[in-house]
């Protein structure tokens, strides 16, 4: 996959990782895509300054984020499927942890307010239908640390790292994202040897290029 940079109107696509960008360009190009391709980074905060920057810079109409996630609810979203989610929200902003997190709600702080309308915890996305995607500043390392945040998210249907940081930026641009997520991992499993993420990414290139 190449930059392809022009004066018109197009689609910024960012990929969190060079893993991720490395193992969909050897699975195939997101064929008929105009715009330009970038890395946005790992976790919420890179991946939010470094989408506001590029949205600054390139102005593009829309942005596609693309890469791989992992499910919290295998039976409708299992391993090596891929999906277009329809809101995200992030985990770990307030304060306390485990069981007691109070969020940004609980606690009277919204992470943003702009025209009297603030931004808690959760954003909506542009053309999904696939559920919530859950952001958290790091993968669940084990089973019991999942269900802890599936008992804070009920409706999570996957976790990933940069979606809400991205989002908030593209909220604040007034530019549509749309997140398509390859299910690559089980959430709180660790062993790479049951991990699929090139038909997870296989799967997110072919959703991807659905919308095209």
């Amino acid at each position: 996959m190449s930059s392809h940079p022009s004066n018109s109107p197009q689609t910024l696509v960012l990929i969190p990782t060079a893993l991720e960008r490395d193992r969909m360009e050897s699975i195939g190009d997101l064929v008929g895509e105009p715009g330009w391709i970038h890395l946005c980074g790992f976790g919420p905060v890179a991946a939010a300054a470094r989408s506001a920057e590029l949205l600054a810079r390139l102005q593009p109409a829309r942005v596609l984020l693309i890469g791989c996630a992992g499910t919290h609810a295998p039976e409708t979203h299992p391993v090596g499927t891929a999906w277009r989610f329809d809101s995200v929200a992030i985990d770990g902003i307030g304060a306390g942890e485990g069981h007691h997190v109070l969020g940004p709600a609980d606690l009277g702080l919204p992470q943003w307010t702009e025209d009297g309308e603030p931004v808690h915890d959760r954003l909506p996305l542009d053309g999904g239908d696939a559920g919530l995607l859950l952001t958290v500043c790091s993968a669940a390392g084990d089973e019991p640390q999942a269900e802890r945040r599936r008992a804070r998210f009920p409706d999570a249907r996957a976790e990933d790292m940069e979606a809400f940081g991205v989002a908030l930026a593209c909220h604040l641009a007034r530019v549509p994202l749309t997140v398509i997520r390859g299910i690559s991992n089980t959430a709180g499993n660790r062993d790479k040897g049951d991990w699929r993420l090139d038909e997870a990414l296989t799967s997110a290139l072919a959703l991807a290029r659905e919308g095209l």
